[in-house]
């Protein structure tokens, strides 16, 4: 299970105009299509962009591009947030105000039955979920995930942050945590998704790859610190196509199902090139050919909200294709589009 999420930010930097914006929205509507439509997964399915969208920074023109390119089956939109020194009122209101605004004007998302709520997935700005820098900065909720969950959101994806001190003790997992709504970071601890296992506490959270990688040493001597993180300065070449692989991440009792979630910031001018041209070609290339040949691997392009579906789908034992479980819990959205 593959799964690229983006925290896209089309007003990223100081001094950004709108002309800026627009122009970095415009080149993903235009030329993302031409790259990911030459590759199709063991299912059929294009590469995946998780787009998690800032809610500070909404604009309807951005997101209707962005429908467009989900409407094709090459994403999804989910929620990202910046905020500092915030109240748990004041989030509550954000994050519902937010998703409802997505859900009209644009399609995403499905509410729970039960709850009424539209369903979301959660990547927080600046890694600090759950008020977990140090400083305190950049959040001030400690019952985060609480409020995440009572407002619709079914998992985060904001991890690895390594060597940020915002980054948990649990790495490498897919886990679930239980909210301490006094204290800061309760995510470092949690308990893991296993197959037969039942919910637990609040929020899971699904987390990508994390380690070190001795084919990338700076002077020869010194292991690159491997985040899951997508740029130029950091390719994704084929050793570390290798290494999101080997760290195996799975439910617990289910090793045949690897899930590799990777991220990046898309919208900023230095990279767009590598995750819009030949690093991103090369990447999904070799990703066909090592890992998708029918027999000792199955290539499954998913997003995060069909990442989530397949994990729960292991924890209540299915044993089935992981295509058959894309939409196991959460259905998929009906994206609105002109």
């Amino acid at each position: 299970m593959f799964c690229f999420v983006d925290h896209y930010e089309p007003m990223w930097g100081k001094n950004v105009s709108y002309q800026q914006e627009c122009d970095r929205v415009s080149r993903w509507h235009k030329e993302y299509p031409k790259v990911a439509m030459q590759f199709k997964d063991a299912d059929g399915c294009y590469p995946k962009h998780s787009f998690f969208y800032p809610e500070e920074e909404y604009r309807k023109e951005h997101l209707d591009k962005i429908t467009e390119l989900c409407a094709q089956g090459l994403g999804e939109i989910e929620i990202h947030l910046h905020h500092h020194n915030d109240t748990s009122e004041n989030l509550r209101t954000t994050l519902e105000r937010f998703t409802e605004t997505l859900h009209e004007n644009h399609g995403a998302f499905v509410r729970d039955k039960q709850t009424g709520k539209l369903q979301y997935t959660f990547i927080h700005g600046n890694w600090c979920l759950d008020n977990s820098l140090p400083s305190g900065n950049m959040c001030g909720v400690n019952d985060e995930l609480i409020v995440l969950k009572e407002t619709g959101c079914f998992a985060d994806f904001t991890f690895p942050s390594a060597p940020s001190p915002t980054q948990p003790a649990i790495v490498n997992e897919i886990y679930y945590a239980k909210d301490d709504p006094n204290k800061p970071k309760s995510h470092n601890t949690g308990k893991m998704v296993e197959v037969g296992g039942q919910p637990w506490g609040d929020l899971m959270l699904i987390t990508g790859p994390v380690g070190l990688n001795w084919k990338q040493c700076k002077r020869g001597i010194i292991p690159q610190i491997e985040n899951s993180d997508i740029r130029t300065s950091m390719p994704p070449t084929s050793d570390r196509v290798d290494l999101w692989v080997d760290t195996a991440i799975t439910v617990k009792g289910k090793p045949d199902w690897l899930f590799i979630k990777i991220h990046t910031h898309g919208t900023q001018e230095q990279d767009i090139d590598t995750l819009l041209g030949q690093p991103f070609h090369d990447m999904c290339q070799y990703l066909d050919k090592k890992y998708n040949d029918g027999n000792k691997y199955k290539l499954h392009y998913v997003s995060a909200r069909e990442m989530y579906n397949i994990v729960k789908a292991a924890e209540a034992g299915e044993n089935n294709d992981p295509n058959e479980y894309r939409d196991y819990v959460v259905a998929a959205p009906s994206y609105k589009v002109g």
